[in-house]
């Protein structure tokens, strides 16, 4: 068995053509190949459910069997287990297969194994000594085929054949400076699995991260952050496309769950990390929040304001002024995401993220213990002055309230299931009425913006009375999660 460790990025044909031509490949000859993939699975498609894929490759007069165990990938970045050996077309030998398990598996469905896509492309590849390591650079230019329907590739895949995974970051960095590289995150393999079943783009949402007891905080960070990353950038195909609201609700969640782990690993990150990344995503955050704040006004909260004043000549104006700015905040987003700063942010952020070591190794379930209780005193202090509270202090509330969400969900499976399902339910109620809140507050504002200088009108009497009117059914809700027991 070896480990692939491979950094995959996008580019355009007019790219991957200038490509031969920069300073870092210019002396060296490249190779050329051409390479055609059939893929297999089960007719229930089970090797794909368990991140499996098997293919024959044809390279030249050479026949391969290949099969690769997947993790994740985030930042373009992938590491891959991989078993490859000569083979028979249509002869499934996994005796080369080292994992037990896996072998097992694979032995069991092999006579259910029928073809599923081919990859048919031309490869040249770049063996590239940079800083301590040699890397394989090699540019795919060809097409991913299922059932009669295609889909183009044109991507860069540079694999470490030896040496550190930064050296790998740092040829993307150099690279970056004269191409516009994106880092990508679906393989040939998950293209060819979504042609073949003609899945449509769908919004991603999080997952949790697989930690353990045995993991340094650190490390439980790095994997918090990269499945951060992953949500994010699976949402970005529907935030370009601009077809589905909750593409940018999803992208707009991840970063927001990206910075509060920055925060909340604080403690034992470094300080310039920290100072770094805590800031950098904020331009597109905020765009993304513009975004949403008037997604969210044009489709819940504009509507009853509709049925209550049927007859307002306002309305028209304001469905109108807030459509534009709609439209206007998603063009934000896409300007920033086709510039050539966000594909360069992706692959420092991530470097960055594999660079992290230890500053303070403390063991992970006394930081989890020490970090969720400190989420959760500051969030209580809080909960039991609810009714003194200002608007800027509710607001602050309502922060603390979500921050202490996304802990309890970042370390779900460190603590206990049983009191964790009612605790998170509670919390998510709590939160969904502070955000109803939050939300009549932001309608204010947007329709100040919107209409102008009238703030006295009937429509802006509505929405006030609405905020007075959840602010008042508040109390009974703090009551019921100030009782819940701690976990």
């Amino acid at each position: 068995m070896s480990t692939e460790i491979e950094l995959k990025l996008q580019l355009t044909p007019k790219a991957a053509k200038q490509l031969g031509s920069h300073p870092l490949l210019a002396d060296i000859t490249p190779q050329k190949q051409h390479l055609l993939n059939t893929y297999f699975d089960t007719p229930e498609l089970q090797l794909h459910a368990r991140r499996i894929a098997i293919r024959f490759r044809q390279k030249g007069w050479q026949w391969l069997l290949t099969v690769k165990s997947a993790e994740p990938a985030s930042g373009g970045l992938a590491m891959r287990s991989e078993w490859e050996t000569e083979a028979t077309p249509g002869n499934f030998n996994f005796s080369h297969v080292d994992n037990d398990e896996l072998r097992h598996f694979l032995e069991d469905a092999t006579e259910h194994l029928e073809p599923v896509f081919t990859t048919d492309f031309r490869r040249q590849i770049w063996h590239v000594p940079f800083g301590e390591s040699l890397i394989e650079l090699a540019v795919d230019r060809g097409s991913i085929e299922s059932r009669g329907k295609s889909t183009p590739i044109c991507e860069i895949e540079l694999e470490l054949l030896r040496g550190t995974v930064e050296d790998i970051f740092g040829l993307t960095r150099q690279l970056q400076e004269d191409l516009n590289l994106i880092p990508a995150i679906a393989s040939k393999a998950e293209r060819g699995y979504n042609l073949f079943t003609n899945t449509p783009l769908r919004p991603f949402r999080a997952k949790t991260a697989p930690l353990t007891p045995e993991l340094t905080p650190v490390e439980a960070f790095r994997q918090i952050a990269l499945g951060c990353l992953e949500h994010f950038q699976r949402n970005e195909p529907g935030l370009l496309s601009g077809n589905d609201l909750e593409f940018v609700h999803q992208a707009r969640v991840a970063l927001r769950r990206l910075r509060s782990a920055i925060k909340l690993f604080a403690p034992v990150l470094p300080a310039q990390f920290v100072s770094a990344y805590g800031q950098t995503w904020k331009t597109l955050a905020s765009a993304l929040g513009d975004a949403r704040n008037w997604d969210v006004f044009l489709t819940e909260t504009l509507p009853p304001i509709q049925t209550a004043f049927p007859d307002n000549r306002d309305i028209k104006q304001l469905r109108n002024a807030a459509r534009r700015r709609a439209k206007a905040a998603r063009q934000a987003i896409t300007r920033i995401l086709a510039g050539r700063e966000y594909p360069r942010l992706l692959v420092e952020f991530t470097a960055a993220i594999y660079a992290l070591g230890d500053v303070l190794p403390t063991p992970l379930p006394d930081f989890v213990a020490s970090r969720v209780a400190s989420h959760t005193r500051k969030a209580r202090k809080l909960a039991k002055r609810h009714a003194e509270l200002t608007s800027t202090e509710r607001h602050q509330m309502r922060i603390c309230f979500k921050k202490l969400r996304y802990s309890l969900e970042f370390f779900e499976p460190l603590l206990p299931k049983r009191k964790l399902s009612s605790y998170l339910a509670a919390l998510s109620q709590l939160q969904d009425e502070l955000g109803l809140i939050n939300d009549h507050i932001t309608a204010e504002e947007l329709l100040q913006e919107a209409l102008g200088k009238r703030p006295h009108g009937p429509i802006h009497g509505w929405v006030a009375g609405r905020h007075a009117l959840l602010i008042g059914e508040l109390p009974e809700t703090l009551e019921t999660w100030l009782a819940i027991r701690g976990l």
